[in-house]
């Protein structure tokens, strides 16, 4: 419950610092962005990833979020071709609508409603399914999205210069050699990534406004509509009705699958100048509402 409040005062301590006369509200969250990006999230990387233990049991919840986000790029970007968007509304579509807040968000609602057996599954869906996806093919589409004519080779460059993409190649390393950081280290990266929610959500909010006739409406509720809705059910149909797994551990990835979008990939996406104050709304919009259409799917779990 704690952490659900703290989503709220962050945002709207952001919201309330927009309207402070002389605030640099530009540069402060692009302040934030960068610590946000290239200290936190490598700091939660190489604190989980070297613990992880590979086991059957990971493929559902891995799954699930490497199924939102495919699915997430093939839909934007056939719509965007189709319709004629922009590369930067496209890739800030599948950043924001295909990964969700599957940790800050996830990880109190899914310990209230299962419980710490629960809790555990929510990990496996979020260390190894949605920070790897971010740490990897979201760094690759928000490269790819941001400029119209970059070449491969400027593509890989950027990829490899991505902090969280290159912490990520190294604590895979640790992981298959079995290296052990000392409980020093460890308890310095646990802290640098606990403060990665309060900067992200501050910068959320002093990007969001409130405009009754913003352009992105339209793209706001299609994003929405794919984050809250249709991934969810995709999952529900391919996990219970065509794979017919039918366990507490499918719940998770249910409610996993239907959180609202991933704060750091609206991060990512403002920091790629990917339609920063679309991707702003996807998060001032999608928590609140998402409690409503949670309660929802928990109920279609309940069925499972």
């Amino acid at each position: 419950m704690i952490n659900i409040i703290i989503i709220f005062a962050f945002l709207i301590l952001g919201i309330v610092l927009q309207n402070v006369k002389k605030f640099p509200v530009l540069d402060t969250y692009k302040l934030f962005n960068k610590i946000v990006v290239t200290i936190c999230l490598p700091a939660i990387v190489l604190y989980y990833i070297p613990k992880l233990t590979w086991s059957n049991e990971l493929l559902y919840p891995i799954g699930g979020a490497w199924i939102g986000f495919i699915v997430a790029f093939m839909l934007f970007y056939f719509l965007g071709k189709k319709w004629g968007w922009s590369n930067k509304l496209i890739g800030c579509l599948v950043l924001t609508a295909g990964l969700g807040n599957t940790s800050f968000l996830g990880y109190p609602i899914i310990s209230a409603l299962y419980g710490e057996q629960g809790l555990k599954m929510a990990i496996l869906f979020d260390q190894p399914g949605t920070v790897v996806v971010l740490s990897t093919l979201g760094i690759f589409i928000a490269t790819y999205f941001s400029k119209d004519n970059l070449k491969p080779i400027q593509m890989l460059v950027r990829v490899f210069k991505f902090p969280p993409f290159v912490f990520f190649i190294i604590a895979c390393m640790l992981n298959v050699f079995d290296v052990v950081l000392n409980d020093g280290v460890q308890m310095v990266l646990k802290g640098l990534g606990s403060i990665m929610a309060p900067l992200a959500l501050t910068s959320v909010g002093l990007q969001l406004r409130f405009e009754s006739k913003s352009q992105h409406w339209k793209f706001l509720r299609l994003g929405l509509l794919y984050k809250l809705i249709l991934t969810p059910a995709l999952i529900y149909v391919l996990f219970v009705l065509i794979l017919n797994q039918k366990s507490a551990m499918i719940n998770v990835v249910l409610m996993e699958s239907a959180m609202a979008s991933n704060i750091t990939a609206s991060i990512l996406a403002a920091s790629y100048g990917l339609k920063p104050r679309l991707a702003s709304m996807m998060i001032g919009y999608g928590i609140p509402i998402s409690f409503i259409t949670l309660i929802f799917w928990y109920f279609i779990g309940e069925f499972i």
